[in-house]
């Protein structure tokens, strides 16, 4: 069979989670399965780590898409003439997007739906590219997979999809992260923290990700601190004006937040494995990749009570109101005071990520892939 991807995501260094999905079950897939070709299509110059394997063969085509007009005539007009070029029998996107203007049968990983509840997160027209074209791709499909039951009943109930029609592929977590022993967690935080223990928020700096709110929880959390303790900050600051920013420049004890940017995985992994939890009390997620990061490093996590996260988390993490900034507050305040629980949550961290894996990812969206087939 000749199997199409969509892989405009796969971008070398650039990797975010559904990036990092497409990387992890292709790699598999396609090494898995010698007996199919398949065609990776790019939307700008490929990087070669990229083609896993011989059964791969790289297209490249435009526009790249870089805003809603692009992505319509990529979609809508080179991507039907490639699929027709090459006589493929299936196409599969990992991204979302489908092409409204072929007949090729199709499998869509629809990650979430996080602008349906949050359109003032998202700017114009990227809003209305979603709002319109997301329930007609959904539809178009042959059939959806998805990366929670949460997002499973929300687009069944946002879009008319039937269950039957949709199939559950958790996400895994990247073999980097993992535990450090005592000295090398000292000696990380030496070198980030100036010795001293913190807390760790990771992800992109968007208002869906409440750092307003854990600012204003950290400097709560810091009244009665007598261990200080920093907060450490890893992601871009793209989307830092606004509320985010005024919380920063607020904060009674701004001086102990430490931001480190955009990190490589290796060394996040490293950066995680040595904080005294992970606190990720995001507004909304599909799934929340870092809470499973977090349990493979050994780390206590914070998160939030709402939408994918408690699935995510079972009973292995402290659970928050998210809009509480005293509830996220509190829970800094246990995980610092009392080592006891900490060990029992890594505990339970050790138990839960035995439920998710890339190579359970790859197989269960193969399955999915072969009932189209």
């Amino acid at each position: 069979m000749k199997i199409a991807v969509n892989t405009r995501l796969l971008l070398k260094d650039k990797l975010e989670g559904i990036g990092w999905f497409t990387f992890e079950t292709l790699k598999r897939i396609t090494t898995n399965h010698p007996e199919h070709q398949f065609y990776f299509i790019f939307d700008r110059p490929f990087h070669s780590d990229f083609i896993f394997s011989n059964n791969v063969t790289p297209i490249v085509i435009g526009p790249p898409t870089r805003h809603p007009l692009l992505w319509y005539i990529y979609f809508e007009y080179s991507i039907p003439k490639v699929l027709k070029r090459i006589k493929a029998d299936l196409f599969l996107s990992t991204d979302g997007w489908l092409s409204l203007r072929t007949d090729v049968k199709s499998v869509n990983v629809i990650h979430d739906l996080n602008f349906e509840h949050n359109p003032e997160f998202i700017k114009q027209p990227v809003r209305f590219y979603y709002s319109h074209f997301f329930k007609l791709f959904a539809k178009k499909a042959s059939i959806l997979a998805t990366v929670s039951e949460f997002t499973r009943r929300d687009i069944n109930t946002l879009y008319d999809i039937p269950y039957s029609s949709i199939e559950v592929v958790y996400n895994g977590c990247n073999d980097l992260f993992t535990p450090l022993n005592q000295q090398e967690q000292v000696n990380i935080r030496k070198l980030y923290s100036g010795g001293c223990p913190y807390f760790l928020f990771v992800g992109l700096i968007h208002k869906r990700k409440n750092l307003d709110n854990i600012f204003k929880a950290f400097d709560m959390f810091k009244i009665h601190d007598s261990e200080n303790t920093k907060l450490i900050v890893v992601g871009s600051k793209k989307w830092w004006k606004g509320d985010i920013e005024n919380a920063y420049n607020a904060m009674r004890y701004k001086a102990d937040v430490i931001f480190l940017g955009r990190t490589h995985s290796c060394e996040l992994s490293k950066i995680m494995a040595s904080s005294l939890a992970l606190v990720y009390s995001s507004l909304f997620e599909g799934f929340g990749i870092p809470i499973l990061e977090a349990f493979h490093a050994e780390t206590a996590v914070i998160t939030s009570n709402i939408t994918s996260m408690p699935e995510v988390a079972g009973d292995a993490a402290l659970l928050v109101n998210p809009y509480s900034v005293e509830q996220i507050a509190n829970s800094m305040a246990k995980i610092s005071n009392n080592i006891n629980l900490r060990t029992a949550l890594i505990t339970k961290g050790r138990i839960q990520r035995q439920k998710f894996s890339w190579d359970k990812t790859a197989d269960s969206l193969w399955k999915t892939i072969e009932k189209v087939l």
